[in-house]
């Protein structure tokens, strides 16, 4: 009778248990500045709400549209219709939700707005400037406009432009993130992790009950210079969560644009790796409403 080889059986079974050990534990797969595409629903679903929160500061339209590219909805406008449901049937934030559907609505009116311009017909700016046969069904009704400052109710303008296609936009209510008192600087402290950028500023914006903010405007200034950034862009790192890089020997200001603390005198920190070569280092900032 042939003896079952245990020797195999247990060299492979070590040989497996090494190999997950090595890939779990010891050099697991680190995944950084993914195609926001590839992420989870859940965390395209921050994603989204990062952005509609950066438009309600901003009203900044096209940055939102082309940030929600990224995600590669085949109809962005519906994909945060159909979040903002979700939303509220789970008892989340209505402010939140608010803000995505607010995004929704500009973006469907966008659409509606920019329709009538690929189409060949007159614009309205050229009959009001000549001599035209207003848009009719009978072929007999010919009127000449006569060009006034101020025209009457009366006149054919009135008319020519009931023919024409229009759209009014309807008003979208800009929202803001946060209310409540200024935000207090709770948090200030050096990082000297040399996996981490050089001169790596991390922000981090709570709530008075210690929940992440997104959408939150952040001004850093430094000699000759200013930038603004919004909390939420990275929600792999958390809603509330923003980072800007330093220039080594710069010094900077940190403040919240809806009212905060100066955090000022800011400078990359000289830090030093175990082999005892120096590195510039990083600071995090955590700001909290009282």
């Amino acid at each position: 009778m042939r003896r079952f080889p245990w020797d195999i059986l247990l060299a492979l079974l070590v040989g497996i248990g090494l190999g997950l050990v090595y890939a779990w534990m010891i050099s697991p797969l680190s995944v950084t500045n993914a195609d926001p595409g590839t992420l989870r629903a859940d965390f395209k679903e921050q994603y989204r709400s990062a952005i509609a929160a950066a438009y309600a500061a901003s009203g900044n339209l096209p940055r939102a549209r082309v940030r929600l590219q990224l995600l590669k909805d085949l109809d962005p406008a519906q994909a945060l219709n159909a979040q903002a449901q979700q939303m509220l049937a789970q008892g989340e934030s209505a402010q939140v939700a608010d803000q995505v559907v607010a995004l929704a609505q500009a973006l469907t009116e966008g659409q509606v707005e920019a329709a009538p311009a690929s189409t060949t017909a007159t614009p309205e700016a050229e009959i009001l400037d000549k001599t035209a046969t207003p848009f009719s069904s009978s072929p007999s009704a010919e009127l000449t406009f006569v060009p006034t400052e101020t025209p009457s109710l009366a006149t054919p303008i009135e008319e020519t432009q009931q023919g024409l296609p229009s759209s009014t936009p309807r008003p979208t209510k800009t929202l803001i993130p946060t209310q409540g008192a200024p935000f207090k600087l709770t948090g200030q402290d050096e990082v000297c992790d040399p996996n981490l950028p050089d001169g790596l500023i991390q922000i981090l914006i709570l709530s008075s009950g210690r929940r992440q903010i997104p959408g939150m405007e952040i001004d850093i200034t430094w000699e000759n210079g200013e930038e603004k950034f919004f909390t939420g862009l990275k929600p792999e790192q958390g809603n509330g969560y923003a980072d800007f890089i330093m220039t080594p020997d710069v010094s900077y200001s940190v403040q919240l644009a809806a009212g905060s603390d100066i955090a000022s005198g800011l400078v990359a920190p000289t830090c030093q790796n175990p082999g005892g070569d120096n590195f510039y280092g990083g600071l995090k900032l955590t700001f909290q409403q009282p």
